[in-house]
């Protein structure tokens, strides 16, 4: 009998935690070797325990889901990352899947599914929930940049900093308070950015971020 797949469950939610620790006590094939309520914590424990598979919340206090994916990467390679989640707003599924995130699954998936998720992953398999994978598949077909074409107003310094935090995959409030300006002022940034790129949405805002390497530009 092969060993069971060693499961890292991370979710500042302990209800979450508790009722996928319930569905999995009759998977003898799948062993829970921890739960952390923040993403800090779960990289800790990654680094302890070497887990699997990683079931990793997205939005939480501190470093959030997607850095915590980036550093569990980072202690633990082998360790596959599968974040479950209630948000499939566009703007945070690419930056999760380039932080590292094997698998993109959403908190209503039906219980054999999400076994049948843990599973794939503990070979290496990808799982998506079909609603972040035509998402995703929309960003990644986006039209390549035409450095022939008229280039777009130059964005503002503020704007830049706006844009690298969307392609980060901060929502609006996020964004407000790490900059110290008002949700109001942040949307207002947003618009402004989408209407000089003539992009349609955050999604797109992000794909371009990150294809023209704003990410990693000091601000």
């Amino acid at each position: 009998m092969s060993a069971p797949i060693r499961l890292l469950l991370v979710d500042d939610h302990a209800i979450i935690r508790q009722g996928i620790k319930a569905l999995l006590r009759a998977r003898p094939e799948i062993e829970v070797v921890g739960e952390a309520g923040s993403g800090e914590e779960g990289v800790a424990l990654c680094e302890q325990h070497a887990p699997d598979v990683v079931l990793l919340d997205l939005v939480m206090p501190g470093i959030g889901g997607v850095e915590a994916a980036r550093r569990i990467k980072l202690v633990s390679p082998r360790t596959h990352v599968i974040v479950l989640t209630s948000y499939h707003e566009d703007e945070h599924i690419l930056p999760a899947i380039r932080a590292g995130a094997l698998s993109y699954l959403l908190k209503d998936i039906p219980p054999e599914e999400l076994v049948e998720a843990i599973r794939k992953a503990a070979r290496g398999e990808a799982t998506l929930s079909s609603q972040v994978a035509t998402l995703l598949m929309q960003a990644l077909q986006g039209t390549p940049v035409n450095t022939s074409a008229p280039q777009p107003p130059p964005l503002s310094q503020r704007e830049l900093e706006v844009l690298r935090l969307i392609a980060e995959g901060l929502a609006n409030t996020e964004i407000a308070e790490k900059l110290f300006v008002s949700e109001t002022t942040v949307k207002s940034h947003v618009s402004n950015i989408l209407g000089k790129l003539h992009l349609a949405d955050r999604t797109q805002a992000a794909v371009y971020a990150w294809k023209q390497g704003i990410v990693n530009r000091a601000t």
